[in-house]
């Protein structure tokens, strides 16, 4: 010791502490952690390492769909009304007397541009107009606004449409839940909403009541300044009596309306202020959808058009060389001249490719074209553009890459296709919460993609189905992922047959053949199917919610189940464990049903601790309801709102879960599979893998679920327990291979002795696998791999030593016995 106290003064503090802590705990208090290969407990599943893809976030549509165009159909409204004073960010808005009305749209905003201010209030009535819908209500502290419903820093105060609840929340380009408390209001008549700020103090204040009905101090990050606006969440809403109140002055807008525009609002005006052009977007004679966009040239002396910049006006990116090919539909009335299709840079100015489509007819043709570049541009914009008097219309857009940019001759991105098969997954499942849109149906998802009508989504009220669940069957049969998919309960039964024929049949049979005739002549041999998704979680534990669940359920499973009876159906009914309505929903399915879909909160990094012992619970009641059923379970979406090192934990942990329930569970699927960067419309911001036009890279979460899919080894062993660490071990079937799972739940070196019995470790090739950061640990554009999985080879030749688990980390020891 006295050696070391003498070090002490050479060397920093901290380090020589660190360092006789680890001599002491090393030699006298090392953890025991015993491993026996020998005592298999059972059999792991084949599809265990499972991801769930939806358009939650545009991560399909804008993303993994490789069209650029975003806006494709023209189905979007013209933005003609803006309002003199405010930014607005997305969503219908109109005035109504005295204020504005906006209809339901996930995350409309409405931003008043005065000068930000600390200190202060503001206020509004707002009263739902519709029947349906979430919540709306005011923002405040607002800054660094854009489209996307999370895109902004600031504050949201937002009452609920049942009339029963008032919320608060926090938004740093993300969605941060902070307070919920029980009020009374009725959702149809006006209702005066007051915020105050004080310093990190927030003051919430329902109809003029004295007391505020929320007293919140932030003290995490608290927003301090920033502007004020309206938000919807889904709702149809309006708005009046909007005030703020600053330390100075009392701020109240006037909603006056500034000069329109005709165009859809996804689309930009091309033209010289010089120039006399007439735009509409036209609900007469559209050639998809209910809307195309109409171009009259009267004169001027340029060229003059629309443009598209894709996704959030990202831009479409672009290298040297690279060919696109495309396609769109026109008609045209007295219009003798070119169509001039293009790629330019963002204001117009460089062009990088340009072709010409000639002889426009007046009735509606598709127009094929080639645009191959001459130089690089992240942010280019594709142009429509005319230069002749007379009248267009444009329908219906396509542009996408070719060749190696291409999955596999698929129209999916590459680059992010790519990364899911290297992730290492064998399992997707298409569905989620985007299934219960009234129109969500298959038979509108199959034959032409530009004839596929499309449709009122639940994540974008204006979405396509040039992806569907054909697409996204292709795109598993080329990756090697076993498919599942979920559909919606309303779907007409025989049309749900009709779909099992489609996908299974033979191409001798009447749909067998639609599908051959689309160009997929042997069946696709789908083998899961989930009826619904998520059902009656929103209604709340109503026993009338799940009948009519049951009803469907029976519906569509007797006629695809006639159609083909190998296909495993899967039950999505909410699970609420110890609900009298359970059983009724068991006795129903049970026999039918092959698994009950569970989804359960893995944003903690000990999540698989409380999921284990809720598939343990679950496990119970089915067979107390049943012994001999054979119903068991499917972890079709792992849900939160982080993707970073504590969410890898929580899937780590999550994983380990699925490995000691093996018997009962068919995989385990993390949502979301994908998410643009910094693009979160509704707070599930949990994307794996995060892509821009140009780049496309991993978040941790990635990199637990890909250290365990490289290590997979089907036998699950006996492995000891250790306070602070989440264990499980795996073998090979000859016993030639073992693998430790360990996950530091801590923030602390684990300092651990292992002891290995039934393997031969110390004639082993050993390797680590460790992924550890801070729990708030995430990857960016400018740094893509900061976090990811360290490899390293262990020289060791003991069947029994020590090993240094590192903080908050994911390990994976893995033993190949030498020949």
């Amino acid at each position: 010791m006295k050696i070391l106290l003498l070090f002490i003064k050479r060397k920093e503090l901290f380090v020589i502490i660190f360092s006789i802590n680890t001599i002491v705990f090393c030699c006298a208090q090392n953890a025991e952690l015993k491993i026996d290969a020998s005592k298999v407990i059972q059999k792991l599943p084949t599809n265990m390492y499972g991801s769930c893809i939806e358009d939650v976030n545009h991560e399909i549509y804008g993303g993994l769909y490789d069209q650029k165009i975003f806006g494709e159909s023209f189905e979007e409204p013209s933005s003609k009304i803006e309002f003199a004073g405010f930014s607005k960010y997305e969503g219908k808005w109109d005035t109504i007397d005295g204020g504005v009305s906006v209809q339901s749209w996930a995350g409309a905003k409405l931003i008043s541009n005065t000068e930000s201010f600390s200190e202060g209030s503001a206020e509004v009535d707002i009263k739902f107009t519709g029947v349906l819908g979430e919540n709306a209500g005011l923002i405040f502290h607002v800054s660094n606004a854009g489209n996307g419903a999370d895109n902004f820093n600031g504050y949201e105060i937002s009452l609920l449409r049942n009339g029963k609840k008032l919320r608060l929340s926090k938004h740093r380009h993300n969605y941060t839940f902070l307070k919920e408390v029980d009020v009374t209001f009725n959702p149809y008549e006006w209702t005066k909403l007051k915020v105050e700020m004080k310093g990190s103090q927030i003051l919430v204040y329902i109809n003029q009541e004295a007391t505020p009905a929320i007293n919140y101090t932030d003290i995490n990050s608290p927003v301090t300044y920033g502007s004020f606006g309206l938000r919807t969440w889904n709702a149809d809403v309006s708005f009046k009596n909007l005030k703020a109140f600053n330390a100075s002055d009392i701020i109240t807008p006037y909603f006056k309306i500034t000069t329109p525009s005709f165009i859809s609002s996804q689309w930009d005006m091309v033209k010289k202020s010089t120039d006399n052009v007439v735009y509409a977007v036209d609900k007469e004679n559209p050639y998809n959808g209910i809307n195309s966009q109409s171009i009259q040239y009267i004169d001027g002396t340029s060229k003059a058009g629309i443009a598209n910049l894709s996704l959030n006006r990202w831009g479409i990116a672009v290298n040297k060389n690279q060919v696109f090919e495309g396609r769109l539909y026109l008609r045209s009335k007295e219009f003798t001249g070119p169509v001039t299709v293009a790629l330019q840079n963002a204001d117009g100015t460089v062009t990088y490719a340009s072709q010409t489509i000639n002889n426009i007819k007046e009735n509606w043709d598709k127009y094929p074209f080639t645009l191959t570049t001459n130089s690089s541009d992240a942010k280019a914009r594709f142009v429509i553009l005319i230069d002749t008097p007379g009248k267009i219309w444009v329908d219906q857009v396509v542009l996408m890459q070719t060749g190696e940019k291409q999955f596999m001759s698929l129209p999916l991105r590459a680059d992010i296709s790519n990364a899911m098969v290297n992730q290492g997954l064998n399992f997707l499942r298409y569905g989620g919460t985007m299934v219960n849109a009234p129109e969500y149906r298959f038979k509108k998802m199959i034959g032409d993609p530009d004839k596929r009508p499309p449709y009122t989504g639940h994540w974008n009220r204006y979405s396509t189905n040039g992806f569907g669940i054909e697409d996204f069957l292709k795109y598993c049969e080329k990756a090697d992922f076993t498919a599942a998919f979920a559909i919606n309960i309303e779907e007409n039964a025989q049309d749900a047959a009709d779909m099992i024929e489609y996908l299974n049949g033979e191409k001798t049979t009447k749909w067998g053949a639609k599908r051959a005739a689309n160009g997929h002549p042997e069946p696709y041999n789908v083998k899961y199917i989930e009826i619904g998704n998520e059902e009656v979680l929103f209604e709340g534990d109503d026993l009338n919610t799940y009948m009519h669940y049951i009803e469907r359920f029976n519906a569509l499973y007797d006629a695809m189940h006639a159609k083909d009876s190998s296909i495993e159906f899967i039950c999505s009914a909410w699970w609420r464990a110890g609900s009298p309505n359970m059983p009724v929903v068991f006795n129903a399915i049970n026999g039918k049903a092959s698994y009950w879909d569970y989804h359960p909160w893995a944003d903690d990094a000990n999540s698989g601790i409380n999921i284990d012992k809720e598939l343990t619970d679950m496990q119970s009641y089915f067979l107390n309801w049943d012994p001999n059923t054979t119903l068991k379970c499917a972890i079709l979406e792992e849900n939160g709102n982080l993707h970073n090192m504590q969410r890898a934990l929580g899937h780590a942990t999550t994983l380990n879960a699925v490995r000691r329930h093996a018997d009962f569970l068919l995989t385990s699927c993390p949502a979301n599979a994908l998410q643009p960067y910094q693009q979160n419309d509704n707070g599930w911001d949990q994307g794996q893998i995060f892509f821009t036009p140009t780049q496309v890279w991993n978040m941790p979460p990635y990199y637990a679920q890909q250290m365990a899919s490289r290590n997979h080894l089907p036998l699950l062993v006996s492995s000891g327990k250790i306070a602070g660490l989440d264990i499980t071990a795996t073998r090979s079937i000859n016993g030639d291979t073992l693998a430790v799972h360990v996950v530091n739940l801590e923030g602390l070196v684990k300092l651990t002795h292992l002891s290995i019995n039934g393997f031969n470790s110390s004639n082993s090739n050993i390797t680590s696998y460790t992924l550890s950061g801070p729990l708030a640990a995430e990857n960016t554009p400018s740094f893509p791999e900061k976090f990811k999985t360290i490899e390293n080879n262990i020289d060791l030749q003991a069947d029994s030593f020590n090993y240094s688990f590192p903080p908050y980390s994911y390990t994976i020891l893995r033993f190949v016995a030498k020949q």
